[in-house]
């Protein structure tokens, strides 16, 4: 896996493949073969067959993996909004329960313009995941301004001490111009999980939009004490090749420029 990285890294695609092509022989049900392989595949050789190849093969060796799921429908995504979809019916069909799925069907139709699907969709995953942080934090993002503050209350009496919902309810607060609140949320949201790198990302730009360059300095150096390692916004960042040199504090900037702040 290293080599393959490295020759990657090193702009060798075809050596790199086929160094994941030995892995996949020997060890034909480690899912992150298939994923390295596909993503050389579609991002840097932009052959979108031989990606579509590797993932299927990832998904009849290993059908429990939902990253590759998503990977897959992503791809089809591309060019055919049905077959994307059709693959998070059958992926959630072997993976029952699985909020993440979800999650990415959900946007899936957002992304395409089928808002009342979404929101179809959204109030099956909550029926199926009633006790999920992620959906119920998903669920205020995508919600009516009128119906945000009944989302919350529904998230926090299920889940009062999950970071992503206790994220999304600061980031409420910032809307309403509630910045006091929103950084006590935004606080308690990096307390519970200092691992969680969405939660730094989402407190430094909040910092970045009403804070101060004091009050914004803190958090960078409260983040790289704390180096963080998971969030899907954080590794979205971190895992990808261009960023793999980056530091914490270069990974947390780049996260939090990319989220806004907006007050009504």
């Amino acid at each position: 896996m290293k080599s393959a990285i490295l020759e990657r890294e090193c702009k060798k695609f075809e050596e790199a493949l086929k160094l994941i092509e030995e892995g996949i022989r020997a060890f034909p049900s480690f899912e992150k073969f298939y994923m390295m392989g596909g993503q050389i595949s579609k991002d840097d050789l932009n052959d979108t067959e031989r990606a579509r190849n590797f993932f299927q093969r990832g998904l009849r060796a290993c059908p429990k993996s939902i990253v590759l799921w998503i990977l897959t429908s992503e791809l089809e995504e591309r060019t055919n909004v049905v077959k994307a979809r059709s693959i998070f019916d059958l992926s959630r069909l072997k993976n029952p329960q699985s909020p993440m799925l979800w999650v990415h069907a959900v946007r899936l139709e957002r992304r395409a313009g089928n808002e009342t699907l979404a929101f179809s969709l959204m109030a099956k995953a909550l029926q199926e995941c009633p006790n999920s942080g992620l959906l119920r934090a998903e669920a205020i993002k995508i919600a009516a301004r009128p119906e945000k503050k009944a989302r919350c209350a529904d998230a926090i009496k299920r889940c009062p001490d999950d970071p992503l919902i206790i994220t999304a309810v600061a980031c409420l607060f910032a809307t309403e111009r509630k910045y006091e609140k929103a950084r006590k949320w935004l606080e308690r949201a990096v307390a519970l999980n200092a691992d969680l790198g969405d939660s730094w990302a989402h407190y430094l730009a909040f910092e970045y939009a009403f804070g101060t360059v004091e009050s914004q300095e803190r958090i960078i150096k409260r983040c790289i004490k704390a180096e963080p390692k998971h969030g899907e916004l954080w590794c979205k960042v971190a895992k990808n090749m261009a960023n793999r040199k980056m530091k914490t504090d270069e990974i947390l900037i780049l996260v939090a420029r990319g989220i806004e702040f907006k007050s009504k």
